[in-house]
Order: C-alpha cells, then sequence, then structure tokens
C-alpha cells in the first residue's frame, strides 16, 4: 500500500512539474521562410511567380517575383493590417493578406490557413469537412473552410518530410504552390 501511494504521488509529482514546463510554439507560431513557386488560375486568367515568404509571429512577409528576380508584389501583414507593393510603388490596405490579395490580384491568397497546410496539417478550431491520410498518418486531402487541398510529395530526405506540394481549390480559384526549400527561423526575427 505506501508503495502503492509512494508512486502515485511521484506520477502527481511528476505531472505537476510538466504542467507547469514551457511549451513549444505551434506551428503556426514557429517562424520559417520558404522559397517555391506559386501558379494560380482564376476567372480564366493565370498568374504564375516565384515565392518567397516569411513568417514568424510578429508577422508575415511574402514576395512575388520574376523568374529573374524583380519583385511583381510585396506583402506584408500583422495582426492589425496587410499591406501590398506592386513593382511600380501602388500600394494597397486592407485588414487581411486574403482580403488584400483579392482586391489588388484578383485571388484570395489563403495565408492564415496556409501557415498550417504547408506543414501538413489541419487548421485547429475548424473540424474539416474531409480529411484522408496516407499510411504514414500525413495529409493528402484535406478539405477545410471552403477549399480542398491536395498534399503531393513528402520527401524524408527533404524539409523534414513536409509536402514539397499542395494543390488547393476554392470555387473556381486554383493555387499550385511548389516549395524548394524550407527552414525554420530564429523567433527573435
Amino acid at each position: 500500500m505506501r508503495v502503492a501511494l509512494a508512486v502515485v504521488a511521484a506520477v502527481l509529482h511528476l505531472a505537476g512539474c510538466a504542467a507547469l514546463a514551457p511549451s513549444s510554439p505551434t506551428a503556426s507560431e514557429a517562424p520559417f521562410d520558404i522559397v517555391g513557386r506559386v501558379a494560380v488560375n482564376f476567372e480564366g486568367k493565370a498568374f504564375t511567380s516565384n515565392l518567397r515568404w516569411r513568417h514568424a509571429a510578429r508577422g508575415e512577409e511574402v514576395w512575388l517575383s520574376t523568374p529573374l528576380g524583380q519583385t511583381l508584389a510585396h506583402i506584408e501583414s500583422d495582426a492589425t493590417e496587410a499591406t501590398l507593393t506592386t513593382a511600380d510603388q501602388q500600394q494597397y490596405r486592407a485588414a487581411s493578406v486574403e482580403a488584400l490579395t483579392r482586391r489588388a490580384l484578383g485571388w484570395d491568397l489563403p495565408l492564415s490557413r496556409l501557415t498550417w497546410w504547408v506543414r501538413g496539417e489541419v487548421v485547429p478550431g475548424g473540424a474539416p469537412a474531409a480529411a484522408e491520410r496516407d499510411q504514414r498518418s500525413r495529409l493528402t486531402l484535406l478539405d477545410q473552410d471552403g477549399w480542398r487541398i491536395a498534399f503531393e510529395n513528402y520527401p524524408p530526405e527533404q524539409n523534414g518530410g513536409l509536402p514539397r506540394r499542395l494543390d488547393l481549390r476554392s470555387g473556381s480559384q486554383e493555387i499550385r504552390l511548389l516549395i524548394d526549400g524550407w527552414r525554420e527561423i530564429e523567433a527573435a526575427r
């Protein structure tokens, strides 16, 4: 009986210590820097560009550029506002990146959800309409928040086994995101 009580006391003590330990950041909070390419089809139009996306707790920064590196659009956002600056220095402002890209580019970039989707994860707080996983429990198909996302190519030797390609569809809009490079960055940046 004393041994059982000692074991229970030790488990409770360790559980209390675990509750006090600082937690690691959630996926959407963990900063990263992605380079890749994006292709968008919307309303009978098409858009392609190189992409660099820097995600940090303080905000997002996205560059859309030509194959030779000329910036077509630079997007910055934080908790209060999103700003898009074009190559000719025109500026657009909106409350979210989604509203901003819809207004300035004609298509939605679901950046707040992509923070999770590029990691092959479901966005917390919203139950997906459908989710399919492979034999290794990685997402292969997801219907969430009006978007259908196909996750392709999980190369184990690159980017920690994260998906390399995402095909997104919402209504008549299609986005293909191809990730060429991924790195986690220091939280201080």
